[in-house]
């Protein structure tokens, strides 16, 4: 076990107190005695402190990344739980199959994926991921191992998926994929000026299209309260699509300054509004899913105070009005950012208790970290999102009260109850209080 500072969020919040971290390399390892409290670490992907365990033990997984079985007639994969979406994909691509459900990343472990229960622009169609997970392994601080799957310990899986890596440590799961003709897209991209327009369109293309999903302008929204772009998109069949260009450098370098002052945003996110494009496209399936990922280490571009990344989902009947409240708040603070997506959540119950993606309409920020102003606004944010009767994505938070978490994630004190006593995070501490603990002794 040692004792390092590699171990830090994809936002670079400040880094946090001294943590140790401990790396699994096969199924049948117990974790260490002592070093505790624990946390299941995958690969960082998380924006916030719910990856990040001060003064504890991160249990890192990336060891365990091996395929374990796969059943060509159903799609069932059982894998280990440091296999990346990545490593899903380059495997299962070319024979056909397709994950069920993709955060805008696929550089996170399966392990990750159930633990944050992520979505993707198909929630309309397919739910999140963990309606797509049968079954998986959990090990406990105890030295215990659990087959969970609805029917098996049903109340650790709804717990566990969502749960945020402090149930145990996920060791294997299945996962169905989906059949895809081969790795094309059909893409097509409209102009919208307000937020009913988009929701219309939200609600026109939800039968015909599996994958829906907008950019908006959140500096300059207009007189609608946003402007931006619609995407919508299906597997392709019969098409060939030109394989993804090739990955950008990067930043070799945190730069001591964000590289992204407000005059230059402005200036991209009214570009990117009137360039003109294609309506009508067939492209690989990459650019459509995962375009930031062709650019490594793009979180560098805040500098070395990093940022922020701010995701809330607002019931469908507030949607209008506390979207277009919050857009309207961010553009008059002048905190927006190149990376603003707004997306409508199909109706699936969440699989997992404190499963972020629920029914409603989602929209998320990425503001680089401008110390008070920027906080000042992400408190009023939650406050819109609060009195709507909404919810704040805890893998994406950083400084939520424990007053907002709480309102957004009423079944926190009957989880409590199946939290590994062993494992805690810097999000958990954050988050709960005495009132918390006492509530789950009652719960």
């Amino acid at each position: 076990m040692g004792r390092n500072s590699r171990y830090r969020s994809w936002a670079r919040p400040p880094a946090p107190g001294p943590q140790g971290a401990v790396r699994l390399h096969w199924r049948d390892e117990q974790l260490p005695e002592g070093g505790g409290p624990f946390l299941a670490y995958g690969n960082g992907r998380s924006y916030g402190d719910s990856c990040l365990n001060s003064g504890g033990t991160l249990v890192d997984l990336r060891g365990l990344d091996r395929f374990i079985s796969f059943d060509a007639e159903t799609g069932v994969l059982r894998c280990e739980a440091g296999v990346l979406l990545s490593d899903i994909l380059g495997r299962f691509v070319p024979e056909g199959w397709f994950l069920p459900v993709t955060p805008g990343t696929q550089q996170v472990t399966v392990g990750g994926a159930i633990a944050n229960d992520v979505h993707g622009k198909n929630h309309h169609w397919a739910g999140s991921f963990g309606h797509h997970v049968r079954r998986f392994e959990l090990l406990r601080s105890d030295g215990s191992r659990l087959l969970c799957s609805p029917r098996e310990n049903a109340d650790w899986f709804g717990a566990t998926i969502g749960g945020l890596g402090l149930t145990g440590v996920i060791l294997w799961a299945e996962i169905a994929l989906k059949r895809i003709e081969g790795p094309a897209m059909e893409v097509e991209s409209l102009r919208f000026s307000r937020v009913e327009e988009f929701l219309e369109l939200s609600r026109a293309s939800h039968n015909a299209y599996e994958y829906t999903v907008a950019w908006i302008d959140s500096l300059t929204p207009g007189p609608g309260g946003a402007r931006g772009l619609f995407f919508r998109g299906n597997h392709a069949a019969g098409h060939h699509a030109a394989a993804p260009s090739r990955r950008k450098p990067g930043l070799p370098v945190t730069p001591p300054v964000s590289l992204l002052p407000r005059a230059a945003v402005g200036l991209f996110n009214t570009a990117v509004y009137r360039w003109p494009r294609r309506r009508h496209a067939v492209a690989h399936y990459e650019p459509f899913f995962y375009p930031l990922d062709a650019v490594p280490n793009w979180n560098r571009l805040f500098g070395r105070k990093g940022f922020y990344q701010y995701q809330c989902v607002i019931p469908q009947d507030q949607a209008g009005a506390a979207i277009g409240e919050i857009i309207a708040r961010v553009a008059r603070a002048q905190e927006g950012s190149f990376l603003s997506v707004l997306k409508v959540f199909g109706n699936r119950k969440p699989p997992g208790w404190l499963s972020f993606s629920r029914p409603g309409t989602t929209l998320a920020f990425d503001f680089p970290d401008r110390g008070r102003s920027t906080l000042a606004l992400l408190d009023t944010l939650d406050e819109i999102t609060d009195e709507a009767g909404g919810a704040v994505y805890p893998a994406k938070d950083a400084r939520m009260k424990a007053r907002i978490f709480e309102r957004g994630y009423p079944a926190l004190h009957r989880f409590e109850r199946y939290r590994d006593p062993a494992f805690m995070s810097d999000f958990w501490r954050r988050v709960t209080s005495g009132d918390t603990q006492q509530g789950a002794a009652n719960a």
